[in-house]
């Protein structure tokens, strides 16, 4: 997405960066991986094919994707590979194509509505980033991006039923339930922004910057 190609987003324990070409090799490896390729419905790709993805999520203004950073490693080290912990998406769509979050049947919803749904996708890559709470800072500061500049105003999270650490964070994070789909082993969350959840979210992000990014 072009709207985050120059920007970064600095938070207590992560950096958000855009995804660029340089990062595409250590993100190959990460894809190799059959767990993540489990838990993200995600086929493995060539290195060539990796590189044509990247270019593609640039330009897809239904895409915006950020590449998660370990704030105090990159700090120490200035390595920005050598930092990279995960990454965290949102899709955009429409909420005919979403999982109504109210359960209301989309025919009801506004136009309005209808543009306004993102799905939220969040990994942590490497395994000695689990467990510090990077996943969560990281999914909350892309949750607040996508209100405050892609003016979402539905959300909705797809895991895999075996995916418990995902389940309880989405929990944690005021999404409910709407949908399990046994033949994909997948689960469901949805989540209506208002001003009560905006401000629940803005309290735990606690102080953050979005800045320029250089990129390549």
């Amino acid at each position: 997405m072009r709207l985050n190609e120059n920007i970064k987003i600095v938070g207590r324990a992560v950096i958000l960066v855009p995804y660029e070409s340089k990062h595409v090799a250590k993100y190959h490896e990460w894809m190799k991986n059959e767990e993540l390729q489990q838990l993200t419905a995600s086929e493995p790709l060539t290195l060539d094919e990796e590189y044509e993805m990247q270019k593609s999520w640039r330009v897809d203004e239904d895409k915006c994707t950020f590449l998660i950073l370990d704030r105090a490693l990159f700090e120490k080290t200035g390595d920005e590979i050598a930092a990279l912990v995960g990454d965290t998406n949102i899709f955009l769509q429409s909420t005919t194509e979403a999982e109504d979050p109210q359960g209301q049947g989309t025919d009801q919803l506004t136009n309005s509505e209808r543009r306004t749904a993102g799905e939220i996708e969040i990994m942590i890559a490497e395994a000695s980033a689990r467990g510090k709470r990077f996943g969560w800072e990281a999914t909350l500061l892309m949750l607040l991006f996508g209100v405050e500049h892609l003016h979402i105003e539905h959300y909705l999270a797809i895991t895999k039923d075996s995916n418990t650490r995902a389940m309880q964070m989405f929990e944690r994070m005021k999404f409910l339930e709407t949908k399990r789909t046994p033949v994909f082993r997948e689960v469901t969350f949805g989540c209506t922004i208002d001003e009560s959840w905006l401000g629940w979210v803005k309290c735990e992000v606690g102080s953050y910057t979005i800045e320029p990014y250089h990129t390549e």
